[in-house]
């Protein structure tokens, strides 16, 4: 009897955290989403009354924390929120022969717009915990972070192709945050020639790559791992191609090959915007890891002149 009341009670207790988890969930949801709608000049405001309010508590530091993370995802749920209303419209208002590049143009406005906002938090959260054990390292952290969304908001609202080296740009700024993260757990190579940096490409594919060779390749390793970035051209019978290949030493192929939907979306946009001219290629090195291969063409005076 008493071996029931204990599984009961342990049962309860379960449910109880499950409930509170989904709240907290909501409740994030319902601040982000609140975050998307209210105007500036309100959430200046209301963010000045709370350093007010706190300042006689003693409660500055986490006030300003507030301000600092309210400000960072007003920006990013604002960019998401338009790109799902352009979305939208495109998709009630797309009934041509065209309604095929015109979804997709809308899906990969609102891809862009997806920094995800746990990865924002994590960061913030990482520098308020450095702040008072390691204050030199959370402002370099801090640095990286603006780095980051200074080379990522741009594209949020860009349409059409970027340029690598403004892909490069910002995948720098992110492992510079990932090797903070995971320290000596991560390293990493670029090797990408200045002459190549002006070659168009597709915004926001090569961070895909990247993230996913993170998630599946090294952070289920316990030692971490490598990841080899690099850039290459040549010319062939069909025309120049730009060949972009992210590389790492992780824990296989296999893991890669099981998430499906962030390579999948790197598939669908090179068929819509490049069609048959350009494809991901997915490789298994013979020392191990996984490698992913992005082949597309490029227009010889963009590969050599114009600055990136």
């Amino acid at each position: 009897m008493a071996f029931s009341r204990t599984k009961k009670g342990t049962r309860s207790v379960f449910a109880f955290i499950r409930e509170l988890g989904e709240t907290a969930r909501t409740l994030w949801w319902a601040f982000f989403d609140w975050l998307a709608q209210v105007e500036w000049r309100q959430l200046i405001i209301i963010c000045l009354l709370i350093i007010l309010v706190a300042a006689p508590l003693r409660m500055g530091e986490q006030a300003s924390m507030f301000m600092l993370v309210s400000i960072g995802l007003k920006v990013l749920a604002g960019g998401k929120r338009r790109a799902e209303t352009e979305a939208r419209v495109a998709t009630e208002q797309a009934d041509t022969e065209t309604l095929e590049r015109r979804l997709v143009e809308a899906q990969m406005a609102a891809l862009q717009a997806q920094v995800e906002p746990h990865f924002l938090f994590n960061t913030l959260a990482l520098i308020g915990q450095l702040i008072e054990t390691d204050p030199p390292q959370a402002a370099k952290i801090h640095t990286h972070l603006i780095d980051y969304l200074r080379a990522t908001l741009p594209q949020m609202r860009a349409k059409g192709n970027g340029t690598l080296g403004r892909q490069i740009e910002m995948s720098r700024a992110y492992l510079a945050i990932m090797q903070a993260r995971m320290k000596e757990r991560l390293a990493v190579s670029i090797d990408v020639t200045p002459d190549l940096l002006s070659a168009s490409f597709p915004p926001m594919m090569l961070q895909t790559l990247i993230e996913n060779a993170i998630k599946h390749g090294l952070e289920p390793k316990i030692e971490g791992g490598r990841i080899d970035i690099r850039a290459s051209a040549s010319s062939t019978a069909a025309g120049n191609v730009l060949q972009v290949e992210v590389q790492d030493d992780g824990v296989g192929f296999d893991l890669h090959a099981g998430d499906g939907l962030g390579l999948n979306n790197v598939r669908e946009r090179l068929r819509l915007l490049y069609g048959a001219r350009a494809q991901l290629i997915l490789e298994a090195p013979h020392d191990g890891g996984a490698r992913a291969i992005v082949r597309l063409p490029f227009t010889p005076d963009i590969f050599a002149g114009s600055k990136p």
